[in-house]
């Protein structure tokens, strides 16, 4: 039996990885941008209608909520759990007590799955079972939180459970950035009389822009795939008041038998995240020559 060359070896056991990932990945994305160029409703249909599909998503109003509930919920989102994060991080920088055990309880809504963690703040956000209901019942009548019922403000539920899961995978990061900063140089500014306050301002957090640069991309690719979160807490409800766009290409796709526009949809969703990602990507690619 020929013995098979060493270098050969690693791409003949990654190869039926690498042609599954182009087949179900790639390939499902090429034949949904396909899709989203034909007259498919309950099922597939080749018969190609050119951009008919995305006139229509751009015509309905519960596309434009969804798109204002994905720009309310991913600002919040990104820049409350970003804010929680550093300041968890700059807390914990100065070697607490017991850092170990908090540190973990702050990483913990992330091992749950959003799933769960929608489920959870629906019992807790629930005017008659959860926090309206308990605060009431210790005696102030008066107090009221229905936020989940209410249509407009309902949205702000799905962002307050979201940044309950993320603010403490955000804080880990910033962490780990800033036991990466020389100590050396926070000593020297503290010998020329600067406050701490002013050496995390000045000094330490624009030493950890590449963290702040992945932080983002991560919560904003997060937010952007918001679906089990909202399917969990909302259901996209009342009415579609909290839908966004994966729950408005769910609901096309399966529910109304509007293959071809929920495929529309789905494009341009993958096309915000390309969008983020893209950039990103170019920018590391485009570092690592300078940094050899």
């Amino acid at each position: 039996m020929p013995k098979i060359p060493d270098n050969l070896l690693p791409k003949l056991v990654l190869a039926p990885a690498f042609v599954l990932g182009l087949a179900f990945i790639y390939g499902f994305m090429v034949w949904n941008g396909l899709l989203s160029v034909t007259a498919s409703r309950m099922l597939p249909n080749y018969e190609l209608v050119g951009l008919a599909q995305y006139e229509r998503l751009w015509e309905m109003d519960r596309w434009w909520v969804a798109l204002k509930n994905l720009a309310i919920f991913g600002v919040l989102y990104v820049g409350v759990s970003m804010a929680l994060g550093v300041f968890l991080a700059v807390l914990l920088d100065q070697k607490v007590r017991g850092e170990g055990f908090i540190r973990t309880i702050y990483l913990y809504p992330m091992a749950l799955s959003f799933v769960v963690t929608g489920t959870a703040w629906k019992w807790i956000l629930n005017p008659s079972e959860g926090l309206q209901k308990m605060v009431q019942d210790m005696g102030w009548t008066s107090f009221t939180f229905d936020w989940l019922v209410q249509s407009d403000m309902a949205i702000y539920c799905v962002v307050i459970a979201g940044v309950w899961q993320s603010a403490g995978f955000a804080m880990a990061l910033f962490l780990a950035g800033l036991r990466g900063v020389d100590d050396s140089i926070i000593k020297a500014a503290q010998i020329d009389g600067a406050s701490l306050p002013r050496i995390y301002l000045r000094i330490v957090l624009p030493a950890l822009r590449p963290v702040f640069f992945s932080t983002l991309m991560v919560l904003a690719h997060l937010a952007i795939k918001s679906f089990d979160l909202v399917m969990a807490l909302t259901s996209g409800g009342p009415g579609y008041a909290t839908d966004v766009p994966a729950t408005f290409m769910f609901a096309m796709s399966f529910t109304r038998g509007q293959i071809g526009l929920g495929a529309a949809s789905a494009t341009i969703m993958l096309v915000t995240v390309a969008a983020i990602v893209v950039p990103y990507l170019y920018s590391e690619l485009r570092s690592k020559p300078h940094d050899r």
